[in-house]
This record gives structure tokens, sequence and C-alpha cells, in this order.
């Protein structure tokens, strides 16, 4: 069994199954058609029960054959252009190669001496990033698993600035669409039930500042603490910007943390074209980012970054084994004592081959050409009479529905959608996301893959309608 311990003794059978991996996924890349086969769950696990891992196959072409049958040949891919569903982007080759470097070194980036140059490449990685942002010298941060991760260290570095052990006086502002995170953070953080306060959106899905300003002064009038305001940079479902100068004089008005989730709208750090449309995050107390949305970085690949390197002391814990106290004055550098995480995977690397291969302006373009998409796509919807499109997108979200002239019954509608999506699923055709907009089922679809096209959008739009189309003939017929 040591054969298989990558070592200095091991590394032509490292060099030829990794190779033989590659091989295999290129050659399934090569030949996919479209981003789904149609699978179902009822087909697909009892392939997987049956598999009997108390007896391996010891062979890596046997296990990659096994593999075809119950993951490769079935697996969602994000980079086919007709995979428009959910935040998932197809991911740059640089940035693939540095997955690979990294999982074979398998640095762990909780302690220099465990990582020691991974180290020094999170941290300038965090230093550029948040020159992007244009926090200012003292800002700091670190890399997270994901932006639940990072909103929920925001929210409690917020929750500690208070100075208040009474946890049911904090209040945190979130528009209706902003992350459910905030509200998951806010569970895990011990804030009272009421302690998210919604605030409204206007017809642009952006949060309404008059509605802010009055629940912001109503929090002060009943004696309650401002904990933070959440702004957002890129709405899951619309990719909507909240008015970030705005928030930001509010917050500084009534004393609030401000946190900016641009999980989604960090891409615009990179643009080329539209980076003018997160002005005022610069203001920010702290910003979520994932770079494994609009930096085409593979999962996971994200940060939490700070204004206030200082503030960042209230997830340090200190262990004699692990980061004593010693090293701080020693000025050994270790991430875990900014971090939530311990054990954590050097997915800095995968950001830093892709900035020395591409540049920034290569992200940017990228990102930029996804944004010139939706604004395209919208176009269509809106000329379309079969759809109604709900807001004209910032970044790269088209919220739709189908919207039959014959049909005047709203559930009835709501059912056709419904159907559309299950059935466009299960052809693999094409994968759409969906969502409520009022109470009403809406697709979606996110636009992260600068392959696709303007004749991809008019197509799924073609089957999405014809799909629909069936249901309702055969509800008609049903009737009759």
């Amino acid at each position: 069994m040591r054969s298989h311990l990558l070592n200095d003794t091991t590394t032509e059978h490292y060099r030829r199954s990794v190779t033989e991996g590659v091989e295999r996924v290129a050659a399934k890349l090569a030949a996919t058609d479209r981003p789904f086969t149609g699978v179902t769950a009822d087909d697909l696990a009892p392939r997987i029960d049956a598999i009997d891992l108390d007896r391996p196959l010891g062979d890596t072409t046997a296990v990659l054959d096994e593999l075809e049958d119950v993951y490769l040949r079935d697996a969602v891919y994000f980079h086919h252009p007709r995979y428009l569903a959910h935040l998932n982007c197809p991911v740059v080759i640089p940035a693939v190669l540095g997955e690979a470097v990294l999982s074979a070194v398998n640095s762990s980036l909780d302690t220099w001496d465990q990582s020691a140059g991974g180290t020094l490449i999170e941290r300038k990685l965090v230093d550029w990033t948040a020159a992007r942002i244009g926090l200012g010298p003292a800002a700091d941060g670190v890399f997270t698993s994901g932006g639940t991760q990072s909103n929920l260290q925001a929210l409690l570095l917020a929750r500690e600035e208070t100075k208040t052990q009474d946890l049911g006086r904090l209040r945190v502002f979130a528009s209706e669409v902003s992350h459910f995170s905030v509200q998951k953070s806010a569970k895990l953080l011990g804030l009272g039930p009421d302690a998210v306060v919604v605030v409204p959106v206007d017809h642009d899905k952006r949060m309404q500042t008059v509605a802010l300003a009055h629940e912001l002064e109503r929090c002060a009038e009943a004696g309650l603490i401002p904990m933070a305001v959440v702004a957002t940079a890129g709405t899951t479902d619309f990719g909507s910007i909240d008015p970030l100068p705005e928030i930001a004089g509010l917050c500084e008005q009534y004393g609030a943390w401000m946190h900016v989730d641009a999980a989604y709208g960090c891409g615009l750090l990179a643009s080329l074209k539209y980076r003018h449309r997160i002005d005022g995050i610069e203001r920010a107390d702290s910003v979520t980012i994932d770079y494994h949305k609009s930096f085409f970085q593979p999962v996971s690949s994200s940060a939490v970054l700070v204004r206030d390197a200082a503030t960042l002391r209230h997830a340090t814990y200190h262990a004699e084994y692990l980061n004593p106290r010693r090293m701080v004055t020693e000025r050994i550098p270790n991430q875990v004592d900014k971090s939530l995480q311990t054990t954590r995977r050097f997915d800095a690397l995968k950001l830093w081959m892709t900035l020395r291969v591409m540049g920034a302006d290569g992200i940017g373009a990228l990102f930029d050409e996804v944004c010139d998409l939706a604004a395209e796509g919208w176009k269509l919807l809106a000329a379309d009479p079969r759809f109604d499109v709900v807001v004209e997108p910032s970044l790269s979200t088209l919220v739709f529905r189908y919207v039959p002239a014959a049909v005047t019954d709203p559930a009835e509608i709501d059912r056709a959608n419904l159907y559309a999506r299950k059935a466009l699923f299960a052809s693999g055709d094409a994968v759409v996301a969906g969502t409520k907009v009022s109470g009403r089922h809406y697709l979606k679809f996110t636009l992260l893959n600068p392959e696709t096209t303007t004749a991809d959008i008019t197509a799924v739009l073609d089957l999405i309608a014809g799909h629909a189309e069936q249901y309702l003939g055969e509800s008609l017929d049903r009737a009759c």
C-alpha cells in the first residue's frame, strides 16, 4: 500500500496516474455536447449503492472506468455554453494547474511552519484585493471557504466591535433579496430572532436607502444597537447592486458596521468597463469576495477583507501546540490567527497562477463579456412578447418568465414555468435556475460563461417556450 503514497520514490506512479486522469477529463470535456445527461437520482443511486467500498479495485484505470459510470458521464458541466443556472463559472486553465499543484504539495495555510511561501502568497493576494477595493493601508483579510463563511466572519467582527454583552439589542440590516447567510449568521452568532431587519428594495431590486434610514432611526429610538448593515454588490437572484455610497453615509451617521457582500459582484474589481458600478465599496468595514464566482476560479477560492486589520483579533485564539502567543512577538506569520478555520487549503495559489498568467485585465475582460451578454439577453427578452423580464441587469443575471397571451391564471402560468424548467433539465439540453418574485415562479439565467452567445440564449428561450406550451396544451386536454 505504500506504493500509493506520494513521495520521492513514487513520482512516476504519480505522473502516470494524474496524466491518465487528466486525459480522461480532457476527453470528456471535448466530447460533451450538452450540459447534462438528464439522469435522475433514482437512476444513478443504485449504481453508486452497488459499489462495495471495502473491496478496492486496486488499479487506477479500473477506478477511472468506474468513475465514468458513476460521475463523469452524468456530471453537470459548467463549461458548456448552455449551462445558465447558478453562480457556477467555467474555470481558467492556470487556476486548474494551481489546483493540481496545491493538492499534491498539500500545504496547510494555518501556520507558517506548514506552508512557508504559501502564507506569503495568500497575504500578497489579500493586499492586492484590498487595494483593488480601496480599503486603505490598514486593511487585511484571509481566504475562506466561500461567501457564507466570509459573511459569518464579518458579522462576528461587527458583533464584537459593538462591545456589548446584551446580544438581544443588536440589529443587522439587510435587503429583502440579500443572501440567506445573513440570517444564518445571525443565528450562529447567538443574536435574537428579530435581529435581522429586512429592508425593502426598489424596482431594480436595490435596497431602498430611505427605508434603511427609517429603520436605523427606529432602532436608535428604541434603544437598540445597529450592529451592521449588509449591502449587497450582486444579489444572487438579480445581480442587483445596492446604493453603496448612500449606505456608507448612513452607516457613518448611525455608527453601524458596513459590510458589503460582493461574492458575485467582485468581478467588477477587475472590470475594464464597469468598475464604477461598485463605487462606494471602498468605504466598507468588511467585504466578501468569491473568486470562484466571477474570477473564473475552481471552488473554493474566496476571502473576507477588512478595513482595519486590528478587528481580525476577534477571530484569534492561541494554542501552545499550534500558534502560541510568543509567535506574535517573534513576527511569525500564522494565518490561523485571522481565520475561523484551522486546517485550510492553499486555495490562494489558483488565483496567484491566474494573475501571473492572465493578469487582472484578462479576468476583467472575461467578466465584462458576460455582463455585455446579459445586456443583450435583456434586450431579447424585453422585445419578446412570450416573456416578462424583471429588471435590467447590473451584472450578468436575467430573471424572467414565460407569459402566454392566452392564459390569464397566474397559478397556471407558474405551473407552466416550473414544468418548463424541469423538462429542460430532464432533457439535458440546457440548465436554468428558478426563483420567486412577488410569490410567483420565475426562471433565471446566470450568465458566467464567455462562450455563451445570444444564439444560445435565443435557442434556450425557444426550448423553454416549447416545454411550457406542451404543458399548457396537455393541461387543456386534461380539462376537456
